[in-house]
């Protein structure tokens, strides 16, 4: 079930991209979960939004598990394991003791360089200078065009794939998939959505919230805004 959503497959970076494969459920899943003891009937649109509402402001959080979508990501390995702390996920991810093609590697633009933030150790506040920038991406290109050819030299003298994979950096594109309640979702995008969130995740939080998760379930991403992000 894929109601309301438009766009399947939505780029993100300069060459990853999040993709919905599969959704199970609707904001009116969710109300009817919440009256299970009366067979869960709806009571007509305004009552059904009005208890759906008082469940995301009270906290009454399991009835948002009967809805799950399903997700194909392909994003830099340092991104996929910021977002594998999420654990009530499900996850499989490619491997690349089993393949060693199509290998891409992500590589900011110049004027994306990020300088290190003073106050947070953990964040990063305002920007390198043009010219610095520059140097960075194209150091970076450098780097990882040395890198994918040693691993493919490691390759034809015969290293095993599992190896030979040590010689790629941690900007290396990996593609996985990953399967996810509306309720924990919910819980990845709070976080993942924040300002002080790093960069190249809260791109991936974002699309998938505004490409997927409003679209589908617009009654609860007008609560989730009300209640969660904005804290009314």
């Amino acid at each position: 079930m894929l109601k309301n959503i438009t766009y399947f497959k939505v780029p993100v970076l300069d060459k990853g991209y999040v993709e919905i494969q599969d959704m199970m459920g609707d904001d009116l899943a969710i109300v009817n979960a919440a009256r299970t003891s009366y067979l869960g009937e709806s009571k007509g649109e305004d009552k059904d939004k009005q208890l759906l509402f008082y469940l995301m402001e009270n906290h009454h959080d399991g009835p948002f598990e009967q809805v799950e979508f399903k997700l194909k990501i392909k994003a830099p390995v340092f991104v996929a394991r910021q977002w594998m702390r999420a654990r009530t996920w499900s996850y499989n991810e490619q491997s690349r003791r089993y393949s060693s093609e199509n290998i891409e590697f992500y590589i900011p633009r110049s004027n994306e360089w990020r300088l290190q933030g003073t106050e947070n150790k953990q964040s990063s506040d305002g920007f390198q200078d043009f010219y610095t920038g520059i140097f960075f991406t194209d150091t970076l290109d450098r780097f990882c065009k040395d890198a994918y050819k040693t691993y493919e030299y490691a390759l034809r003298e015969g290293v095993s794939r599992e190896m030979a994979r040590m010689f790629l950096p941690v900007n290396l594109y990996t593609t996985f998939i990953a399967k996810v309640d509306a309720r924990n979702l919910m819980h990845f995008l709070q976080l993942r959505m924040d300002e002080h969130a790093q960069y190249e995740i809260r791109v991936y939080a974002e699309a998938i919230y505004e490409n997927f998760f409003k679209p589908a379930l617009p009654w609860t991403a007008e609560a989730f805004e009300m209640f969660i992000l904005k804290g009314e």
